[in-house]
Protein backbone atom coordinates (compact mmCIF):
# COMPACT_ATOMS: atom_id res chain seq x y z
CA UNK A 1 0.00 0.00 0.00
CA UNK A 2 2.89 2.08 0.19
CA UNK A 3 4.39 1.87 -2.92
CA UNK A 4 2.71 4.13 -4.53
CA UNK A 5 3.18 7.05 -2.24
CA UNK A 6 7.16 6.26 -1.76
CA UNK A 7 7.53 6.11 -5.18
CA UNK A 8 5.95 9.13 -5.91
CA UNK A 9 8.12 10.83 -3.35
CA UNK A 10 10.98 9.16 -4.35
CA UNK A 11 10.50 10.42 -8.04
CA UNK A 12 8.78 13.47 -8.34
CA UNK A 13 9.81 15.08 -4.75
CA UNK A 14 13.24 13.37 -4.12
CA UNK A 15 14.20 13.47 -8.36
CA UNK A 16 12.96 16.79 -9.06
CA UNK A 17 15.85 17.73 -6.15
CA UNK A 18 18.20 16.31 -6.99
CA UNK A 19 17.83 17.35 -10.79
CA UNK A 20 17.77 21.04 -9.50
CA UNK A 21 20.51 20.48 -7.16
CA UNK A 22 22.66 18.96 -10.03
CA UNK A 23 21.86 22.01 -12.61
CA UNK A 24 24.35 24.16 -9.56
CA UNK A 25 27.15 22.61 -11.38
CA UNK A 26 26.49 22.88 -14.95
CA UNK A 27 27.06 26.92 -16.84
CA UNK A 28 25.14 29.36 -18.62
CA UNK A 29 26.11 30.33 -21.80
CA UNK A 30 26.87 34.59 -21.42
CA UNK A 31 25.49 34.98 -24.98
CA UNK A 32 22.43 32.49 -25.08
CA UNK A 33 21.83 32.44 -21.10
CA UNK A 34 20.86 28.47 -22.22
CA UNK A 35 22.40 25.56 -19.79
CA UNK A 36 25.19 24.16 -20.74
CA UNK A 37 25.93 20.70 -18.94
CA UNK A 38 29.28 21.02 -18.02
CA UNK A 39 30.53 20.68 -14.25
CA UNK A 40 31.79 23.90 -12.44
CA UNK A 41 31.92 25.47 -9.65
CA UNK A 42 31.55 28.51 -11.14
CA UNK A 43 28.40 29.47 -9.43
CA UNK A 44 29.23 28.53 -5.67
CA UNK A 45 32.34 31.09 -6.20
CA UNK A 46 29.98 33.75 -7.51
CA UNK A 47 27.81 33.23 -4.38
CA UNK A 48 31.08 33.23 -2.43
CA UNK A 49 32.30 36.27 -3.81
CA UNK A 50 29.50 38.40 -4.51
CA UNK A 51 28.84 41.40 -1.91
CA UNK A 52 24.58 40.94 -2.58
CA UNK A 53 24.24 37.25 -2.13
CA UNK A 54 26.08 37.33 1.03
CA UNK A 55 23.97 40.49 2.27
CA UNK A 56 20.58 38.99 1.23
CA UNK A 57 21.79 35.67 2.76
CA UNK A 58 22.29 37.23 6.04
CA UNK A 59 19.15 39.59 6.06
CA UNK A 60 17.44 36.79 5.61
CA UNK A 61 19.02 34.03 8.51
CA UNK A 62 18.04 37.56 10.53
CA UNK A 63 14.39 37.18 9.57
CA UNK A 64 14.32 33.62 10.44
CA UNK A 65 15.96 34.30 13.83
CA UNK A 66 13.54 37.30 14.72
CA UNK A 67 10.34 35.52 13.24
CA UNK A 68 11.43 32.20 15.63
CA UNK A 69 12.01 34.24 18.48
CA UNK A 70 8.82 36.23 17.98
CA UNK A 71 6.95 33.05 17.84
CA UNK A 72 8.53 31.47 20.96
CA UNK A 73 7.63 34.35 23.26
CA UNK A 74 4.11 34.55 21.53
CA UNK A 75 3.44 30.42 21.66
CA UNK A 76 4.67 29.23 24.89
CA UNK A 77 2.03 31.42 27.28
CA UNK A 78 -0.76 30.60 24.26
CA UNK A 79 0.36 26.92 24.59
CA UNK A 80 1.11 26.02 28.50
CA UNK A 81 -2.55 27.95 28.95
CA UNK A 82 -4.39 25.50 26.49
CA UNK A 83 -2.15 22.69 28.04
CA UNK A 84 -2.29 23.24 31.93
CA UNK A 85 -5.00 26.03 32.69
CA UNK A 86 -7.69 25.70 30.11
CA UNK A 87 -10.98 23.89 30.93
CA UNK A 88 -11.33 20.79 28.43
CA UNK A 89 -13.77 22.92 26.66
CA UNK A 90 -11.97 25.74 26.31
CA UNK A 91 -8.86 23.64 25.51
CA UNK A 92 -10.84 22.45 22.31
CA UNK A 93 -11.85 25.93 21.36
CA UNK A 94 -8.36 27.39 21.53
CA UNK A 95 -7.24 24.06 19.19
CA UNK A 96 -9.80 25.37 16.85
CA UNK A 97 -8.47 28.71 17.09
CA UNK A 98 -5.23 27.87 16.40
CA UNK A 99 -5.64 25.13 13.49
CA UNK A 100 -8.44 27.47 11.73
CA UNK A 101 -5.73 30.17 9.68
CA UNK A 102 -4.00 26.68 8.70
CA UNK A 103 -7.31 25.95 6.77
CA UNK A 104 -7.53 29.45 5.40
CA UNK A 105 -5.07 30.28 1.99
CA UNK A 106 -1.98 31.48 2.07
CA UNK A 107 -2.49 34.02 -0.55
CA UNK A 108 -5.37 35.44 1.10
CA UNK A 109 -3.17 35.47 4.12
CA UNK A 110 -0.83 37.62 2.51
CA UNK A 111 -3.16 40.27 0.88
CA UNK A 112 -4.77 40.48 3.67
CA UNK A 113 -1.53 41.48 5.65
CA UNK A 114 -1.27 43.90 2.66
CA UNK A 115 -3.90 45.55 3.61
CA UNK A 116 -3.50 46.01 7.19
CA UNK A 117 -0.07 47.53 6.80
CA UNK A 118 -1.18 49.72 3.58
CA UNK A 119 -0.70 53.49 4.21
CA UNK A 120 -5.05 53.32 5.13
CA UNK A 121 -4.70 49.87 7.05
CA UNK A 122 -6.12 49.45 10.43
CA UNK A 123 -2.71 50.13 12.03
CA UNK A 124 -2.45 52.97 10.53
CA UNK A 125 -5.75 54.23 11.09
CA UNK A 126 -5.04 53.16 14.96
CA UNK A 127 -2.11 55.37 15.22
CA UNK A 128 -3.52 58.51 13.54
CA UNK A 129 -5.08 59.85 16.22
CA UNK A 130 -1.61 60.14 17.86
CA UNK A 131 -0.08 61.57 15.28
CA UNK A 132 2.24 58.74 14.16
CA UNK A 133 2.55 56.70 10.93
CA UNK A 134 3.82 53.08 10.07
CA UNK A 135 5.85 52.00 6.97
CA UNK A 136 4.16 48.44 6.29
CA UNK A 137 6.03 48.02 3.31
CA UNK A 138 8.93 47.79 4.92
CA UNK A 139 11.09 44.68 7.23
CA UNK A 140 9.41 45.07 10.00
CA UNK A 141 6.14 44.63 8.61
CA UNK A 142 7.30 41.48 6.46
CA UNK A 143 8.60 40.19 10.56
CA UNK A 144 4.80 40.92 11.71
CA UNK A 145 3.27 38.58 8.87
CA UNK A 146 5.58 35.77 9.22
CA UNK A 147 4.99 35.75 12.79
CA UNK A 148 1.31 35.61 12.07
CA UNK A 149 1.68 33.13 8.95
CA UNK A 150 3.80 30.41 11.27
CA UNK A 151 2.81 31.08 15.05
CA UNK A 152 0.41 28.15 14.76
CA UNK A 153 3.53 25.85 13.86
CA UNK A 154 4.83 26.88 16.64
CA UNK A 155 1.91 26.57 19.32
CA UNK A 156 1.06 22.94 18.16
CA UNK A 157 4.51 21.33 18.85
CA UNK A 158 5.02 23.31 22.20
CA UNK A 159 0.77 22.56 23.53
CA UNK A 160 2.04 18.71 22.72
CA UNK A 161 5.18 19.10 24.49
CA UNK A 162 3.62 20.65 27.80
CA UNK A 163 0.43 18.47 27.82
CA UNK A 164 3.14 15.50 27.94
CA UNK A 165 4.64 16.76 31.40
CA UNK A 166 3.38 14.99 34.47
CA UNK A 167 1.16 17.12 36.69
CA UNK A 168 3.18 15.45 39.27
CA UNK A 169 6.51 16.60 38.78
CA UNK A 170 5.26 19.85 38.79
CA UNK A 171 3.62 19.02 42.14
CA UNK A 172 7.16 17.37 43.43
CA UNK A 173 8.66 20.59 42.85
CA UNK A 174 6.10 22.91 44.87
CA UNK A 175 6.71 20.32 47.29
CA UNK A 176 10.24 20.88 47.83
CA UNK A 177 9.64 24.89 48.24
CA UNK A 178 9.84 25.73 44.13
CA UNK A 179 8.64 28.40 43.38
CA UNK A 180 6.17 29.53 40.17
CA UNK A 181 9.74 31.08 38.07
CA UNK A 182 12.01 28.04 39.75
CA UNK A 183 9.40 25.45 38.28
CA UNK A 184 9.23 27.08 35.24
CA UNK A 185 12.73 27.20 34.42
CA UNK A 186 14.24 24.06 36.00
CA UNK A 187 11.20 21.89 35.01
CA UNK A 188 8.80 23.21 32.32
CA UNK A 189 11.31 24.62 30.33
CA UNK A 190 14.09 21.82 30.12
CA UNK A 191 11.12 19.36 29.31
CA UNK A 192 9.69 21.49 26.43
CA UNK A 193 12.47 22.27 24.98
CA UNK A 194 12.13 19.58 22.23
CA UNK A 195 9.10 21.06 21.57
CA UNK A 196 10.45 24.33 21.40
CA UNK A 197 13.18 23.39 18.81
CA UNK A 198 10.47 21.30 17.05
CA UNK A 199 7.97 24.19 16.29
CA UNK A 200 11.57 26.23 15.48
CA UNK A 201 12.13 23.83 12.58
CA UNK A 202 9.20 24.84 11.12
CA UNK A 203 9.39 28.69 11.80
CA UNK A 204 13.24 28.79 10.87
CA UNK A 205 13.11 26.82 7.75
CA UNK A 206 9.51 28.29 6.38
CA UNK A 207 10.80 31.95 6.92
CA UNK A 208 14.17 31.03 4.53
CA UNK A 209 12.43 29.49 1.88
CA UNK A 210 9.40 31.55 1.66
CA UNK A 211 9.29 34.28 -1.87
CA UNK A 212 5.85 34.86 -1.69
CA UNK A 213 5.17 37.27 0.83
CA UNK A 214 8.82 39.17 0.78
CA UNK A 215 7.29 39.99 -3.19
CA UNK A 216 3.97 41.44 -1.94
CA UNK A 217 5.52 43.15 1.31
CA UNK A 218 8.31 45.23 0.99
CA UNK A 219 11.02 45.25 -2.04
CA UNK A 220 13.93 44.30 0.36
CA UNK A 221 15.26 41.01 -1.18
CA UNK A 222 15.59 37.43 0.25
CA UNK A 223 16.43 34.42 -0.63
CA UNK A 224 13.23 33.42 -2.01
CA UNK A 225 13.02 36.28 -4.04
CA UNK A 226 16.22 36.41 -5.46
CA UNK A 227 16.12 32.63 -6.84
CA UNK A 228 12.75 33.00 -8.24
CA UNK A 229 14.09 36.46 -10.14
CA UNK A 230 16.89 34.40 -11.39
CA UNK A 231 15.98 31.04 -12.02
CA UNK A 232 14.85 32.29 -15.53
CA UNK A 233 17.81 33.74 -16.58
CA UNK A 234 20.62 32.14 -14.68
CA UNK A 235 19.14 28.70 -13.70
CA UNK A 236 22.64 27.17 -12.42
CA UNK A 237 22.93 30.43 -9.99
CA UNK A 238 20.02 30.09 -8.58
CA UNK A 239 20.04 26.20 -7.90
CA UNK A 240 23.61 26.70 -6.48
CA UNK A 241 21.52 29.99 -4.30
CA UNK A 242 18.78 27.36 -3.09
CA UNK A 243 22.04 25.48 -1.31
CA UNK A 244 21.91 28.27 1.36
CA UNK A 245 18.93 27.47 3.14
CA UNK A 246 19.24 23.97 2.77
CA UNK A 247 22.78 24.02 4.37
CA UNK A 248 21.81 26.58 6.94
CA UNK A 249 18.75 24.44 8.07
CA UNK A 250 20.86 21.21 8.21
CA UNK A 251 23.31 23.48 10.49
CA UNK A 252 20.74 24.22 12.31
CA UNK A 253 19.68 20.67 12.79
CA UNK A 254 22.75 19.52 13.81
CA UNK A 255 23.04 22.22 16.38
CA UNK A 256 19.75 21.09 17.65
CA UNK A 257 20.95 17.55 17.99
CA UNK A 258 24.02 18.64 19.77
CA UNK A 259 21.96 20.32 22.41
CA UNK A 260 20.33 17.15 22.98
CA UNK A 261 16.88 18.24 21.87
CA UNK A 262 15.53 15.36 19.90
CA UNK A 263 16.39 12.79 22.72
CA UNK A 264 12.98 13.26 24.71
CA UNK A 265 10.61 14.20 20.87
Amino acid sequence: MLALPLAWLVIVYFGSLFVLLLSAFWDTDPFTAEIVHTFTLENFQKIIETQVYRDVAWRTIQMAVFVTIADIVLAFPIAYYMARVASRRRRNLLVVAVLLPLWANYLVKAYAWRTILSEGGVINCALEPFGLSFDGYSTVGLWLVFTYLWLPFMILPVYAGLERIPASLLEASADLGGRSFTTFRRVILPLAFPAVVAGSIFTFSLTLGDYIAPGLITSEQFIGTVIYNIRGQALPTAAAYSMVPIVVVIAYLLVARKLKAFESL
